[in-house]
C-alpha cells in the first residue's frame, strides 16, 4: 500500500514575499485611504446624479420619447442663448437614462436644459449634483491637476486591490468566514477582506477605468513624446476627426428634424442617442447625430452634416476597431449609467462595499496598534471625522444648496472639512469610537433634514 500523501495546493508566494506585500499593502492604502475614500464615496452617490437633479429640481420634465421635430425645436431655442462658438449636447430619453437633457458648453459657460416632449426647455440648475460631480473627478481644482491626482488615486486603488489579494493567502478558502461580537480587530479584518474579494471583479473595474480617465491626459503626453515627438494632437487624431476650417460667418440653421430622421435612416435598427451642434449659426458648423443598437454598451452609430445639412461622414459599428470601442466604454463602466434604475443601485451598493473596505483599512491598522500598545489615539479621532464627517459634511453642502443656491460650495465643503479634522485633533478627552458615534448621530440628523427639505419642495 502506497504511503504517499496527495500534494496540498499551495499559495505561490513564499511567506517572507506575503509579508513583504502586506506591509506595501498597508502603507499605499494609509497613503492613500483619505482621498481614496472621498473618491469613492463622491463616485458612490454621482452614479444616481440623474435621479438628484431631479430631486434637486422639482417639476423637471421626464420624457419617455421626444419627436424628431421636438429634438429640432430645443436645439434651435438653445442656440438663441448660447454664444455662437459653444457646442449644444442633446441626450435623447432611453431606457437606461429616463427624460431628455441639453447642454449648451465652451470653456468658460455652460448651460443645462430639461427638454419637455413638445421641446421646450426648462432650467435644469442642480447645483449640488454639479458640485458632487466635479468633486469625484477633479476634486474642483484645475482640470488637468485634479484629473491626474484622482488618476494617481485609481492607481493606488488598483495597486491595493492587487496586493490585497496577494498578502492574504487564505482570502479565497475565508470567503464566507465572519468573526462577528468579538474583537473589534478581527471583525472589521474579516468584513475588509470579505467584501473586497465578493466584489473584486466590480472595484477592479472602477479602478482601471477611474486610472485611464483620470490619467488620460498624462497618457496621450506620453504617446506624444513617444511615437511623434511630443505633438499631442497627432495622438488626439487618431482617435478625433480634426475641426474644421474656421469660418465665423452667420448662417442658418439647416432643417434639424429633417437630419435626425435622415440619420435613423442610415442608421438601421440603432436608436437616436444624442444630437450634437458645434459651433450653432456659423459656416463651420457640424451636427452629428449618434445612434445606439439595442445590444451595445456605447454608441457606434454616428452620421455627421455640415452647415447646409450635407452629410459629411458616417460611421458605423463594422467601421470601429476595437481599440476605439474600449475607450468608448471606459466611462460608461465607470459611471454606471448605461442602464437603468436597477443597475444604479447596484453600482450604488457595490461602491458603498468599496467605501466600507476602504474605511475599514484604516480602522483595522488603528486597532492593530492599540492592541500592541501603541495607540494613536489622535489619528483615531482624525479617521472619524473624515469616515463619518465627509458623508455628513455633503450632507451640510446639500442643505446649504437648498437654502442658498448661489452660496460658493466649494469654499463651504472645504471650510467644513477642514474645521471637521481640526477640531477632532484637538479633542483629546474623547476617543475616536466615541467621536465617530457622534458623527454617525449627526450623519442620520443631516440626512433627515436634507430629505425633508427636497422631498417636502417636490411635494409641495
Amino acid at each position: 500500500m502506497s504511503n504517499t500523501r496527495k500534494k496540498q495546493w499551495r499559495w505561490p508566494i513564499s511567506p517572507e514575499t506575503v509579508r513583504s506585500v502586506l506591509s506595501s499593502h498597508s502603507v499605499l492604502g494609509l497613503a492613500f485611504a483619505a482621498i481614496i475614500y472621498l473618491v469613492c464615496l463622491t463616485g458612490t452617490i454621482a452614479v444616481f446624479a440623474p435621479d438628484l437633479q431631479r430631486i434637486e429640481v422639482p417639476g423637471t420634465p421626464v420624457v419617455t420619447h421626444l419627436p424628431d421635430a421636438a429634438a429640432a425645436r430645443a436645439l434651435t431655442e438653445a442656440a438663441r442663448h448660447a454664444p455662437a462658438d459653444s457646442s449644444m449636447y442633446l441626450t435623447m430619453p432611453s431606457p437606461a437614462k429616463e427624460g431628455a437633457t441639453l447642454v449648451a458648453f465652451k470653456p468658460g459657460f455652460e448651460r443645462n436644459w430639461a427638454v419637455a416632449g413638445d421641446g421646450r426647455l426648462s432650467p435644469l440648475d442642480a447645483v449640488w449634483t454639479e458640485f458632487l460631480i466635479y468633486l469625484h473627478i477633479c476634486l474642483h481644482l484645475p482640470r488637468s491637476w485634479g484629473g491626474f491626482i484622482v488618476g494617481l488615486t485609481g492607481v493606488a486603488l488598483l495597486s491595493s486591490l492587487v496586493s490585497g489579494i496577494l498578502a492574504h493567502p487564505r482570502v479565497v478558502r475565508d470567503a464566507f468566514h465572519l468573526r462577528l461580537g468579538g474583537s473589534r480587530r478581527l471583525q472589521e479584518a474579516d468584513l475588509h477582506n470579505r467584501l473586497g474579494v465578493w466584489a473584486l471583479p466590480f472595484h477592479f473595474t472602477l479602478a482601471l477605468t477611474g486610472a485611464l480617465l483620470g490619467l488620460s491626459t498624462l497618457i496621450v503626453a506620453g504617446l506624444s513624446l513617444l511615437l511623434y515627438r511630443g505633438d499631442m494632437n497627432k495622438v488626439y487624431a487618431l482617435f478625433l476627426d480634426p475641426p474644421p476650417a474656421v469660418d465665423a460667418r452667420t448662417v442658418p440653421m439647416p432643417d434639424l428634424a429633417a437630419l435626425i430622421t435622415q440619420a435613423r435612416a442610415r442608421m438601421g435598427n440603432a436608436a437616436i442617442d444624442s444630437v450634437m451642434v458645434e459651433r450653432p449659426g456659423r459656416a463651420d458648423m457640424q451636427i452629428s447625430v449618434h445612434g445606439r443598437r439595442p445590444s451595445d454598451l456605447v454608441v457606434q452609430d454616428e452620421v455627421r452634416f455640415d452647415a447646409r445639412g450635407v452629410p459629411i461622414h458616417e460611421e458605423h459599428p463594422e467601421d470601429m476597431v476595437v481599440g476605439t470601442r474600449v475607450l468608448s466604454g471606459i466611462g460608461q463602466l465607470h459611471f454606471g449609467w448605461f442602464g437603468g434604475p436597477v443597475l444604479r443601485v447596484a453600482y450604488g451598493l457595490l461602491g458603498l462595499a468599496l467605501c466600507v473596505v476602504t474605511s475599514s483599512g484604516v480602522t483595522i491598522w488603528l486597532a492593530r496598534r492599540r492592541d500592541r500598545g501603541r495607540p494613536a489615539p489622535q489619528w483615531e479621532r482624525i479617521w472619524s471625522a473624515v469616515c463619518w464627517g465627509q458623508p455628513t459634511v455633503l450632507a451640510l453642502t446639500a442643505i446649504l444648496a437648498f437654502v442658498r443656491p448661489e452660496a460658493p460650495l466649494t469654499l463651504a465643503w472645504l471650510i467644513l472639512t477642514t474645521a471637521a479634522i481640526a477640531l477632532c485633533a484637538v479633542m483629546n478627552r474623547c476617543s475616536g469610537e466615541y467621536l465617530a458615534g457622534l458623527w454617525r448621530r449627526g450623519l442620520l440628523i443631516a440626512l433627515a433634514v436634507t430629505a425633508a427639505l427636497y422631498l417636502g419642495r417636490a411635494w409641495l
